[in-house]
Parts: C-alpha cells; structure tokens; sequence
C-alpha cells in the first residue's frame, strides 16, 4: 500500500505544532527523547502508545534506558514523512498533557 509523503510545507506545519519533535534521517523522520521520573513511569508511557500504535498500524522506533524514551517516526511506505507520523506524534505528545 502507497502512502503519500509530506511536502516541505506539511513537515514545517508539523514540526510548528509540534516543538519538542526534531528533524532526523536527513528529513526523512521526526525524533523526539521524552524523560520521566523513573523507568516505571517510561514503561506505562511505552505501554500506552503501544497499544495506540497497534491500533493505527503505525509502530515507532524506540530505544529505552531507564526513565528516557528515545522515539523515531518515519513511514517506510512513504519514503519518510507521512500523515501517520504526524497522527503518531500528536497522539504521544496528547499522552503527556
């Protein structure tokens, strides 16, 4: 299944709405480190957007020690950006607040 990458436009709308996310991979991802009290509250923050990303078929790249969540989101399908990463990002971020 094709997926449609983001224009230049829709990555600068993105990374506006969403400040804490950086450009990775040559532009071809968003990354973001997120940090907790310990590995308790990381864990449950892992859990919880495991099941988010279950049920949008969308699964990020993750990389976790101790209270820090390191996370990428990219779409294979699209060749980088796609509106599943902003979706995925936004729905992460919405976990925090």
């Amino acid at each position: 299944m094709s997926v449609a990458e983001l224009t230049p436009d829709d990555v600068a709308a993105l990374l506006a709405a969403h400040p804490e996310w950086m450009l990775a991979r040559e532009g071809k991802a968003i990354a973001r480190t997120f940090r907790f009290k310990d590995f308790s509250e990381a864990w449950g923050f892992m859990n919880r957007v495991a099941l988010l990303a279950e049920a949008q078929d969308h699964h990020p790249e993750w990389f976790n020690v101790y209270n820090r969540v390191e996370v990428t989101l990219t779409t294979h399908d699209a060749g980088g950006l796609s509106a599943r990463d902003a979706k995925m990002a936004a729905a992460m971020d919405a976990l925090l607040a």
